[in-house]
This record gives structure tokens, C-alpha cells and sequence, in this order.
């Protein structure tokens, strides 16, 4: 018994040696409202086109008739298409000259930003400084030759845009990051693709719609030199799995690694992924229990799409499998890990340890009232602690079946719920909180207890987001923001710096 005991411990100490405590990051998703500014083209994250209607009320215009990229073909006589741009709270975008190419006959127009030279192909366009947005607008366009691969590009980069779509700041804030999670840029949550030929590409209009394609993410991380972290639609067929596999074996640098992961929190009952797996698990008979249907089939999902994986990168040298959980519930995690032992196909048990409390309406006085420094006291007392526990017990799964503990999501959880959201002195107590110096030393202290329990990569969630009633997730809330003026950030680089994780 006592050898047996002995032996145990020791693969749970070799699974702990080998953990490497390091931080990467979940990008904020691609809109006209993202203010984080990855790419120097700012029609990338356009709005889809909005038909209007000559003297109608705004939005009001017939169906508009698209390509099969979302270029509009044809405008009916009194109409037009517009879309818009940077509409970023409180002017957080550049001003100055923009450049606006296109190919195709047609004319655009601006609104809130005027054009200063215009010949066919291309508009100089003067976005004024401190606004909240400007519009593009197609006004006519030749069916035989309509307006299509439209480019907005920001003030100094024409020359350069088609080599670097990136901006240099973006670049530079994430390039020391372990690995780049890409649920958001895939617009993962409630996705509706399972086919390969409805994934987005590289030609589409505007990739707020379906999300970054495939090659563009590929290539970011390629320019990093940083992991990917990808999360395969839940209803996305092999034939997918397969064709992304294989782009992804293609294309990115042989000498970073994949992780890949089935959806986004398949567990949690406000997607539509944890409907879908419960129905096929429902379906294929997994469980006599309509929640365990769903963590079975996530199991059964998960090992099916790493085997293609396997099968297309020829063994599993450049992957990272990940099997995902719920952080609050280890027993989750041992029932995803163990059916049909799927433990035994993946290299990492990922979860989302958040500190930090969800405040119901009954309760949103009290912490209105009681305001930051005391929400502060309650998770450097409370949910801290708890967060931490949640950890160690799922990292007692995870030595168990000899798995990587990760953190696919990580940070402060403070939000309002159940009508609390709608409170503007509470949303405001919360936000206090974090641009507090304190949320940096929790941050800090949160940190160092994932390394010290053995963790692995934790992706914080996340990179560069406004701040809204439904939480304030960024690090910073736009991407001209001092990281020095913010605790948050700071406390990413100061630990990346203290990890040596350059």
C-alpha cells in the first residue's frame, strides 16, 4: 500500500515540476465598437451594412442584395448602404487624414468625416479628433462592376498596410504573451458555423460579423512568435476540423504549438453550445442525465476533434489538447476528464478561475453604499481565497489524470445581475474598484497562487474593452490608455517582467 501511496505522489509532484506559470491573453472581438484597434484597416471591424431608405426613419431601408463576401451588388433607386466605423466611446480612435481605397464604379460618401481629395479608387477622409464614430456610405454602385474590397486605412499607414495590417502598438502590448486565446476573434459564443465554406475569409466585407479568419490569427501569432489558442465551433463538422487543421498545420511557425479547444464553456446554460451538446448527448444516449449529456458530449467532441488533429499534424508534437471546465464545480471537471477516459486523448484541464462576485439586485444597495474599498476588503477576504481553493481542487483532477491545469479565461468578475447592471452608483462603485492600485496587488497575489499551486498558462480575459454595465473585463478600456495609469495592466507586466517571460 505504502509503494502504491509512494507512487502516486510522485507522479503528482513530476506533474507539478513540469508546470511553467506563465500569462497570455483573450483579445477582445473584432466590432465598430472595439477599442483596442488591432488592425491599421478600421473597415476590418466595420459594422454589417445597414440599408437606408431616402426620407425613411434611419435602418429602414429594403433588404440589401450582398455578394457572397457582403459587398453590396445592387441598390434600389432612393437608397443606399451604409456602415459604421470607430464608434468607440469618448473619441478614443485617431484623427487626421484616413485613406479610403476600393475597387469597382460607384460613389461613397462620409458622415462625420469630410472628404478632402477624391479621384476613382480613392478618398482622403479628415476624421475629426474627440467624436464618436464616422460612417461610410455607398450611395450607388454598378451592379456590373459594384464597390467592393473597401479599405479605411488610419492616418500614416497607406504606404505600408498590405505588408503590416497590424498596428504596432497592438504588437507591441501582446508580445511577450504565452498565448493569444481567439474565442472573441471567432466569435465562438452562440456560433452558427459547421462548415467549412461558411468560415469567414480574408475577402469579407467586415469580420464583425463571423470573426477573424483563420489565416489572419495565424499570422499574428506567426509575427508574436506566440501560442495560439483556437476554440472550434460547437457544431463545425470534421470536414471543418480537417480543413482548419490543416491551414493551421500549414501556415503556422512549426516551432509554436496549438491548443485547441471545443467551443467556450460548453457547460454554461446561457450559450447555445451547452444546448446543442446536452441534445447530442441526449442523442447518442451518453447519460440518464440531461446535464451530464452535455459534459459527456463535450468529452466525446473534444477527443474526436483532437484525433483529426492528431491524424493532420501527424501526432501531437505541435498541439495542445485542452479539455474545458467549470471552475466552481471540480466535479465537472472529473466527469469531462473521465468519460470514456477522454483524459488519456488531451495534455491540459482548462478552467476560468475569476475572483470576484456577481451582485444581485437585492444586494446592490448595500455594496452601492458600502462602495470600492469595500468590495476590495470582500474579495481580498473572501473571493480570493475562493478562487484559489477552486484551483487546488481542480488541480487535484488534473494531477489525477496527469493533465496541465490552464486557465482558458482568468481576472476580476465584478458585475452586476438581475437588474443590479442597471445601477449607474453601483457600476460605478464597481469600476472604482478596478482602476484601483489594490485590484493590481489582488491581480499580483492572484498570480503568484496560480503559480504556486502548479498552474500553467492562464489567459487573463481580457486585452482592451470598454467598460460597460455588463463588467469592466479590459486590462485598459482603450488602446490609448496609459498602463501606467492602470493597475490591471500593470500588474500583467510586472509579472510577465518578474516570470522573465519575455
Amino acid at each position: 500500500m505504502r509503494a502504491i501511496w509512494t507512487t502516486t505522489i510522485l507522479l503528482m509532484l513530476a506533474c507539478t515540476a513540469a508546470a511553467q506559470p506563465r500569462l497570455g491573453i483573450n483579445l477582445n472581438g473584432p466590432s465598430d465598437w472595439n477599442s483596442e484597434l488591432p488592425f491599421v484597416d478600421v473597415f476590418r471591424q466595420s459594422r454589417t451594412w445597414i440599408s437606408q431608405r431616402e426620407g425613411q426613419d434611419w435602418g429602414k431601408g429594403p433588404p440589401l442584395e450582398l455578394d457572397e463576401h457582403g459587398w453590396v451588388h445592387r441598390l434600389e433607386s432612393g437608397c443606399y448602404a451604409e456602415s459604421p466605423l470607430c464608434t468607440i466611446r469618448g473619441g478614443h480612435y485617431p484623427s487626421g487624414e484616413y485613406v479610403v481605397l476600393y475597387e469597382g464604379k460607384g460613389t461613397i460618401q462620409m458622415n462625420k468625416a469630410r472628404i478632402v481629395q477624391q479621384k476613382p479608387g480613392r478618398l482622403v477622409i479628415d476624421v475629426p479628433k474627440g467624436g464618436g464614430g464616422f460612417f461610410l456610405q455607398v450611395r450607388q454602385t454598378d451592379p456590373n462592376d459594384y464597390i467592393r474590397n473597401i479599405r479605411v486605412i488610419m492616418p500614416g499607414f497607406e504606404a505600408t498596410y498590405q505588408k503590416e495590417p497590424f498596428h504596432p502598438a497592438f504588437l507591441g502590448r501582446w508580445r511577450h504573451a504565452a498565448v493569444i486565446r481567439f474565442m472573441d476573434w471567432m466569435h465562438t459564443n452562440n456560433s452558427k458555423i459547421s462548415t467549412w465554406k461558411q468560415r469567414p475569409e480574408v475577402e469579407d466585407a467586415t469580420w464583425s460579423n463571423d470573426g477573424v479568419p483563420l489565416e489572419v490569427m495565424i499570422e499574428l501569432c506567426n509575427q508574436l512568435n506566440v501560442d495560439p489558442w483556437f476554440c472550434i465551433p460547437h457544431m463545425a463538422d470534421d470536414d471543418y476540423v480537417r480543413h482548419f487543421a490543416e491551414l493551421v498545420r500549414d501556415r503556422l511557425n512549426p516551432k509554436l504549438k496549438a491548443y485547441v479547444e471545443y467551443s467556450n464553456e460548453v457547460w454554461n446554460r446561457q450559450f447555445a453550445q451547452q444546448k446543442y451538446a446536452a441534445q447530442q448527448g441526449q442523442a447518442l444516449k451518453l447519460s440518464d442525465n440531461p446535464q451530464r449529456n452535455g459534459w459527456a458530449y463535450t468529452s466525446v467532441r473534444s477527443v474526436e476533434i483532437f484525433g483529426i488533429f492528431e491524424d493532420v499534424f501527424k501526432g501531437t508534437d505541435r498541439l495542445i489538447r485542452v479539455l474545458p471546465s467549470q471552475a466552481a464545480n471540480s466535479f465537472v471537471a472529473e466527469q469531462i476528464t473521465s468519460f470514456r477516459d477522454a483524459y488519456r486523448h488531451a495534455d491540459a484541464l482548462a478552467i476560468a478561475p475569476y475572483f470576484g462576485f456577481a451582485i444581485p439586485s437585492r444586494d446592490a444597495a448595500r455594496w452601492r453604499d458600502a462602495g470600492a474599498e469595500a468590495v476590495l476588503d470582500h474579495i481580498e477576504k473572501e473571493t480570493l481565497p475562493d478562487a484559489i481553493g477552486n484551483i487546488q481542487e481542480n488541480k487535484r483532477v488534473a494531477d489525477k489524470h496527469k493533465l496541465k491545469l490552464i486557465a482558458y479565461e482568468a481576472g476580476q468578475h465584478l458585475v452586476g445581475v438581475g437588474g443590479a447592471e442597471k445601477d449607474q452608483k453601483l457600476m460605478s462603485v464597481l469600476q472604482a474598484a478596478n482602476r484601483h492600485e489594490r485590484m493590481g496587488k489582488l491581480y499580483l497575489a492572484y498570480f503568484d497562487a496560480w503559480a504556486k499551486e502548479g498552474g500553467d498558462v492562464m489567459a487573463v480575459f481580457n486585452s482592451i474593452a470598454g467598460w460597460t454595465k455588463w463588467g469592466s473585463w479590459g486590462l485598459m478600456q482603450y488602446y490609448d490608455d496609459n498602463p501606467a495609469d492602470n493597475p490591471k495592466m500593470q500588474a500583467v507586466k510586472q509579472w510577465l517582467d518578474r516570470q522573465k517571460q519575455k
